[in-house]
């Protein structure tokens, strides 16, 4: 049996090894909340016995964003420095890796009027958009891994004491991530490669749209004929190595046709975003773009969210989990999309990733739009998928073909 300090040494073995895949002579930018400071100190070390000349630490506090949120004059609550954004651009375009440490109170801005916190997810989406522009195309190496910060255990086991709740959401983090195993690396091989499975069959039937159904969902959502499914890691542009952009990761993903999605979904799990959380909810899309919503809880975020430009209103993903994944199987609600997200199949609301086009990020983007691809300030991905859902591909010629049954892999 591995202690907590060898299990937390796993993690940012895998953070640094399977994330990033850092390179000798590779700088890292390396970005946290204060609470995380233990795991982010592990990753400086081992970056630096990896052979990085530099790790650039910068420590974020959650509760700035609340105050902010809370306080600033209403006009200038869309500002965000420039100055900022052409720091990080300077490390990530020259091939910088870069590396998040996430973990937060799913609950932290429900203090906040939500209108005043989607303005400022506005400004810094538009302002950070050459970031996110370098992420979405895997320009460089890029990943997340989650700290167990004790407002997110809270809210995971409520009726447990503070202490308590911290080990029991860490034992869950190790467990998801697989870092506490003794051969962590060699569990992360054999994963990506059955991902890789799966990733294989799906593009070899070059769907032209899957049919979603399940309880409060009925949805077909049309693929790009350019369309490419993904798994597990992709390549980083700067320098050709394979990395994981999510530690952990279950799905196999790739792009819906922006103008070609119709009918209803319903969510299966609830949205924690930007502090704030949407729950009991459901979409109506015609022509690919979102036409009604509801939700029995945070509407007004929703409505939020899909106002924060027209691709907010498309989708940008799809996402296929089985439901007996490690994390559904773990019978846990983590209010954490790292997490969530790869319980179950979920969609993501605006851009899709230049890397789920075949060549991509190679191909001007008015051509990529023309074939479908989203194009928007945000990403955020949602939880439809249950035990109760079924997926039919269709094929170029109108014929179906069982993908899942009953949540699970129907090849």
């Amino acid at each position: 049996m591995l202690n907590f300090d060898q299990k937390l040494d796993n993690l940012a073995t895998l953070a640094l090894r399977v994330g990033v895949n850092l390179q000798e002579g590779q700088r890292l930018m390396l970005i946290g909340p204060i609470e995380g400071a233990d795991l982010m100190r592990r990753i400086a070390s081992q970056a630096y016995d990896t052979g990085a000349p530099h790790v650039h630490v910068q420590y974020v506090d959650g509760q700035m964003g609340l105050i902010r949120a809370q306080r600033s004059p209403e006009a200038a609550l869309e500002e965000f420095p420039e100055a900022y954004r052409d720091m990080v651009l300077s490390f990530l375009e020259r091939g910088d890796a870069y590396l998040r440490v996430g973990g937060e109170d799913p609950d932290l801005m429900s203090a906040a009027e939500p209108q005043r916190v989607a303005a400022m997810v506005r400004g810094q989406r538009r302002v950070m958009r050459p970031v996110s522009d370098l992420v979405q195309r895997s320009h460089m190496p890029w990943s997340i891994v989650d700290y167990a910060v004790p407002a997110w255990a809270e809210k995971v086991f409520p009726d447990l004491p503070r202490a308590q709740a911290v080990e029991k959401l860490w034992d869950a983090i190790f467990a998801a991530c697989r870092a506490d195993v003794e051969d962590p690396l060699g569990a992360w091989r054999e994963h990506v490669a059955a991902l890789g499975r799966a990733r294989d069959v799906l593009n070899g039937h070059s769907f032209a749209a899957l049919h979603l159904r399940a309880p409060g969902t009925d949805l077909r959502v049309g693929l790009p004929d350019t369309h490419e499914w993904e798994s597990g890691g992709q390549y980083a542009g700067v320098n050709g190595e394979f990395f994981v952009a999510n530690i952990p990761t279950e799905e196999v993903f790739t792009a819906p046709h922006a103008r070609r999605v119709s009918g209803t979904v319903r969510a299966s799990k609830p949205l924690s975003y930007q502090g704030q959380l949407i729950d009991g909810f459901q979409l109506t899309f015609e022509d690919g773009a979102v036409v009604d919503f509801s939700a029995e809880r945070g509407e007004a975020v929703l409505k939020g969210l899909l106002e924060t430009d027209e691709g907010a209103r498309r989708l940008g993903e799809l996402a296929l989990v089985p439901h007996s994944s490690p994390i559904s199987q773990s019978g846990l609600l983590f209010y954490n999309t790292l997490f969530d997200e790869n319980a179950a199949c979920h969609l993501a609301l605006g851009r899709a990733y230049e890397t789920t086009f075949v060549d991509g990020t190679k191909r001007p983007l008015e051509e990529l739009v023309a074939d479908g691809f989203n194009q928007s300030l945000t990403h955020v991905d949602f939880m439809f998928g249950s035990d109760e859902l079924d997926i039919d591909g269709e094929g170029p010629d109108g014929s179906l073909v069982p993908v899942m049954r009953a949540g699970e892999w129907a090849f």
